[in-house]
């Protein structure tokens, strides 16, 4: 039988991570198979992600109309719709982030890109994190150059960083 190529990784000390976010991978049992099967370790995502998850499929449809009934904005409609998504798949790498104790089993949300420069709105954002994962660490990613690494120094002085984090290189550099 042939080993899979992803878990042999694994077996290296390679944690693997999924960069794509989308509720039917969550909600159809595909992303639970992806760790078990494949050993994926963890997952990103940021706003490019989300807005194609949102324009390419159906499932965010009938949240969204909801929610511009009550007159929400399209900021707070994209918070709801990625926190949403990221709490659940969050309590799908639950079992993992207990098994490794805390090595592994993280969803990343990247800070919004129009805080690039915004030390003071970074940790904001970040600590805003707090509404809505109580339940296990969610990781909030700064690109350790220029004002972001005050803003790195400082969550992780007030604990709210994890100790390992996912470096989004792509929002001041401009990659991707």
């Amino acid at each position: 039988m042939k080993i899979n190529p992803l878990r042999q990784l694994g077996t290296l000390g390679q944690s693997i991570w999924l960069d794509y976010i989308r509720r039917d991978l969550i909600v159809s049992g595909e992303l639970q198979r992806l760790i078990e099967e494949d050993g994926l370790r963890g997952m990103t995502s940021n706003p490019a992600i989300f807005e194609k998850a949102i324009v390419e499929s159906h499932d965010y449809d009938a949240e969204m109309q909801a929610l511009i009934l009550e007159g929400k904005n399209a900021q707070t409609i994209y918070e709801a719709l990625s926190q949403h998504d990221v709490q659940s798949a969050a309590d799908v790498f639950r079992p993992v982030y207990e098994s490794t104790g805390g090595i592994d089993g993280y969803v990343s949300l990247e800070v919004n890109p129009h805080l690039a420069h915004n030390t003071s709105g970074t940790i904001i954002h970040s600590a805003a994190g707090d509404g809505f994962v109580l339940d296990q660490p969610l990781q909030f990613p700064d690109p350790p150059v220029g004002k972001f690494v005050t803003a790195f120094d400082l969550m992780t002085a007030c604990r709210r960083a994890p100790d390992k984090v996912f470096w989004e290189f792509q929002t001041v550099f401009g990659f991707g």
